[in-house]
């Protein structure tokens, strides 16, 4: 049963991809698109540094996704981390919540420590290449809270699946992909607001030109907005960004600090159009309703895959109502999110590149558009054109290269109707 519902959410999550995903963001313009170039137009000594950066970057990262995944494996498929839960001192009364809410802590914790070395290199690299303004303290104060946010809602999320498998031996995974899927919709609403200010500290942006003028762009957008903030972002890093964050009365225009210092006013409302681009298109309730399927889809595969008596003994676990088998389901959840990247990723690419276009049909200003990109790129140090293979697996937005081919057809399209 679990099986069939599984197949079922996720054939509606397949339909809703296919119908939701704008595969065709803008129509081919006269003459065929434009040419794609490599480099994106960027200075050589550009490109050759981004290159460098992403060649010392790219092996550390995949390096640490292979090693947390590893030690996942370790203790999800072996007695070890059965016995590492079972291990833990736990107060004798609600002893099975205790282990479940410390064994989720301490697996967090171990997954960190197996990958903390790369991120610290992650990190030197940043440095190196001036990415990075964050010091060591900052940074090990970072990886804390980011730490204990993930084990937090992990732990809380995994309490309440052992809870329903303990109460509801057959159904309980049915109960819990419902509450998967209103969990992603509560999530999405609140996430903005509520993580936001753990990270960074915002203050509204003084009035003035610019100012007066993301709001008449959000206007002109139909989408209301309550304030424009300014992010402290330089505290972390030199990179560029912008963001639309939150509904209804609580939506906000979110601009880096950094991008005030260094991009004209011309570019930061393509920047800024671009994200609104994403609430004219209801961007996010669509995602919503994508993640809502394929979490509620998951757990009901989860449901099944732990009905298993082979796999729950090779975990040292005899059900999954069991405060043992949740090395277990930390493996089976960073397997399946893993899978689900590149899905994730080709539907983001198209959605981000809808946004470009209503961009560029917002601001009418496709040379801005392409400076901000060369200028996003050279300060971000994006590689304008990385392999297809990693691009294809771990990029969530189109190339540098891309969108600017993309802006040229715009512009193309405009001036031959």
């Amino acid at each position: 049963m679990a099986l069939l519902a599984a197949v079922v959410l996720f054939a509606g999550f397949v339909v809703v991809v296919v119908v939701g995903t704008p595969w065709q963001p803008l129509p081919e313009p006269p003459g065929g698109h434009t040419p794609i170039d490599p480099t994106a137009g960027l200075a050589p000594e550009q490109v050759d540094r981004a290159e460098s950066f992403v060649a010392a970057l790219r092996p550390a990262s995949l390096a640490s996704l292979l090693l947390g995944l590893a030690a996942s494996a370790v203790l999800g498929l072996t007695p070890l981390g059965a016995r590492l839960v079972r291990a833990l001192p736990t107060p004798r009364r609600g002893r099975w919540a205790w282990q479940v809410l410390l064994g989720v802590l301490a697996l967090a914790v171990i997954g960190r420590l197996v990958t903390l070395p790369l991120s610290a290199y992650g990190e030197v690299v940043r440095h190196r290449y001036g990415l990075s303004t964050r010091g060591w303290g900052l940074w090990l104060r970072d990886v804390v809270v980011s730490t204990a946010i993930d084990a937090a809602l992990t732990a809380v999320t995994a309490l309440v699946l052992v809870w329903l498998a303990r109460r509801l031996a057959r159904g309980w995974w049915a109960v819990a992909a419902a509450g998967a899927a209103v969990l992603v919709v509560v999530g999405s609403f609140l996430w903005p607001v509520l993580m936001e200010p753990a990270f960074n500290d915002f203050e509204s942006m003084p009035a003035g030109e610019l100012r007066t003028d993301l709001l008449a762009l959000a206007q002109e957008n139909g989408t209301p907005v309550r304030d424009v903030l300014v992010s402290d972002a330089s505290r972390r890093t030199t990179a560029l960004n912008a963001y639309v964050s939150g509904f209804g009365s609580t939506r906000r225009i979110v601009v880096y600090d950094t991008v005030l210092e260094r991009l004209p006013d011309e570019q930061i409302e393509s920047i800024v159009a671009h994200e609104l681009g994403h609430v004219a298109t209801d961007d996010v309730l669509t995602g919503t309703l994508m993640g809502a399927l394929g979490a509620a889809g998951g757990v009901a595969l989860l449901g099944w895959v732990l009905t298993s008596p082979r796999l729950l003994r090779r975990a040292g676990a005899e059900s999954a109502g069991d405060p043992r088998a949740v090395p277990l389901l930390l493996l089976l959840v960073a397997v399946g999110t893993l899978l689900a990247t590149p899905v994730q990723n080709l539907v983001s690419r198209q959605v981000e590149a809808r946004a470009d276009v209503h961009a560029l049909d917002l601001t009418e200003d496709p040379e801005a558009f392409v400076a901000m990109q060369r200028g996003l790129a050279g300060s971000n140090l994006s590689d304008p054109d990385p392999p297809d293979a990693w691009h294809w697996f771990f990029g969530s937005h189109p190339t540098v290269a891309q969108r600017i081919a993309l802006a040229q057809d715009w512009a193309r399209a405009e001036r031959e109707p």
